[in-house]
């Protein structure tokens, strides 16, 4: 089985031999973690650096009034809390959604990783940088787009990153979110999230069944959604 983290950082960055060891060598005992089960909690100290192999995660937050925000979904070959050791506690939490295989890396191996090979050390500050702009999209589709817009626009991103880390064709995808899932992501009920969803199927731009998302009209899609892929950087030259 391919490790999806390194593929992922070597599109990121030119990485030889040397760093190909590197990595799989601190990525070679994952362990599988149920679905629903939180991989670190808010509050606690922060722990190691947090490798997604295979599965899907997401980071979230707690309202005092028990409702929950997701701030980030993180997909196979995502890592996580680069730089969370720079912290007294976390500030939020991170929770499996399907199954996973999770490789952790201790905080020794990863400073000395990032000394010794510059280059991996480039391409996980790339990979911090799409994550940083990922959240201002985010930030964007709460504040200004519209319902159909903000469904619309994190249907193609995550479409997008599929893509990009082969777990798509280029038309259809696993998308392992339940609707209450992705309403705790948009700022929506579950209710408010399946009539926009229908909506969509109505226009053409998508299929949505069984947890399988096919793109029918990704023309269509972009323009409810305006959506603009750059902030999901390619490879710096």
């Amino acid at each position: 089985m391919s490790n999806r983290f390194i593929e992922k950082l070597r599109k990121l960055a030119e990485l030889g031999e040397p760093e190909l060891r590197a990595l799989e060598r601190v990525t070679a005992h994952p362990k599988t973690i149920r679905s629903r089960k939180d991989l670190i909690r808010e509050g606690d100290p922060p722990g190691p650096v947090l490798v997604v192999l295979e599965g899907w995660a997401f980071r979230y937050k707690v309202l005092p009034s028990g409702t929950r925000q997701i701030m980030a979904f993180l997909m196979p070959g995502d890592a996580c809390d680069l730089h969370a050791n720079m912290l007294a506690e976390m500030d939020h939490s991170i929770q499996t959604v399907t199954e996973a295989s999770i490789a952790t890396i201790n905080r020794a191996d990863m400073n000395e990783m990032m000394t010794s090979y510059p280059r991996i050390a480039c391409a996980m500050y790339v990979a911090q940088l799409i994550d940083e702009g990922t959240l201002r999209a985010w930030i964007v589709s709460l504040g200004r787009r519209s319902s159909v817009e903000r469904v619309a626009h994190l249907i193609l991103e995550l479409f997008l990153r599929a893509v990009r880390i082969e777990l798509s064709d280029g038309t259809t995808m696993e998308l392992p979110l339940p609707q209450a899932v992705l309403a705790d992501a948009l700022g929506m009920t579950p209710v408010h999230i399946n009539r926009i969803l229908q909506e969509l199927r109505r226009s053409g731009a998508i299929e949505l069944s069984r947890g399988v998302l096919r793109i029918k009209d990704p023309a269509a899609l972009t323009h409810i959604s305006g959506f603009d892929a750059n902030y999901l950087h390619k490879r710096l030259k």
